[in-house]
């Protein structure tokens, strides 16, 4: 295990933060009473943001799960990891294939302090957190390159988390960049929030509670981060709908699109 950091930031706990307020409507602990009381009040006004959070986790676990199991792969990295909460990647990952080596990526003081939560792995594998910001592709794919071997396929993570790039196609051309440093049999998982009249009258309200403002994408521009790539079938969609478990509770169509592709 690893882990590479820089000097924390000071927490500010007067106001939401985005990965405390995802915490809690996943029901974890790792919040303060503002991140409780916007989450209140988004689930008794805006339930399909809740939705939505529960929807991504378990979109995370299936798609992992069909990329250990399906494609081969056995390294990941997940960028904007957030705070640990039930089935985080290398858990579903080590489950299926305990040799898997993942590395974490958060620019985030709040998820640094919890960094040793996400830092256990397997024996036979490995993890890693890196404490840097997804807009510094070359320094985050450096420091990753200390546990991943980018000569063998990696598969990138970013789920609910492109919308803290503002600008749309400057988000596209993030991952793009990340995709052209990865090998051929490289897949990606995109998934976020789209621009639904639900999600923006949620986006307004998130912004006016002091949280740094998360932007909400149309359909399209979500596709458009898998530029050049070979997008797997069902394609880009309610994440939901996305090759769905007979096992697990069944959940309403939600407000977030996602996918996963593949670099040929």
């Amino acid at each position: 295990m690893t882990q590479h950091t820089e000097q924390p930031a000071q927490i500010d706990t007067s106001r939401p933060h985005s990965a405390r307020f995802w915490n809690y409507l996943l029901d974890g602990k790792d919040h303060y009473l503002p991140d409780q009381e916007l989450g209140d009040y988004i689930k008794e006004h805006h339930p399909v943001v809740v939705d939505a959070a529960r929807a991504s986790r378990r979109f995370l676990a299936r798609s992992v799960r069909h990329l250990v199991e399906e494609a081969g792969i056995r390294q990941f990295l997940d960028i904007g990891t957030g705070l640990p909460t039930a089935n985080n990647t290398h858990e579903v990952a080590q489950r299926h294939a305990p040799e898997s080596r993942i590395v974490y990526v958060d620019n985030d003081p709040v998820v640094l302090l919890h960094a040793q939560a996400l830092l256990t792995s397997t024996p036979e594998g490995a993890t890693a957190y890196v404490q840097a910001d997804v807009a510094a592709p070359d320094l985050v794919l450096e420091k990753a390159a200390e546990t991943l071997d980018f000569d063998q396929p990696v598969a990138l993570m970013l789920l609910s988390m492109l919308g803290h790039v503002a600008d749309p196609d400057e988000a596209a051309g993030l991952v793009q960049h990340y995709m052209s440093r990865l090998s051929s049999g490289s897949h990606l998982v995109v998934c976020d929030s789209i621009d639904s009249p639900e999600m923006l009258a949620a986006q307004e309200e998130y912004a006016a509670s002091g949280a740094v403002p998360y932007i909400v994408r149309t359909r399209e521009q979500i596709a458009a981060t898998a530029a050049g790539l070979t997008i797997l079938p069902p394609g880009v969609g309610p994440i939901t709908e996305w090759r769905p478990d007979s096992t697990e509770e069944s959940l309403p169509k939600v407000d977030q699109y996602g996918f996963v592709a593949c670099k040929h």
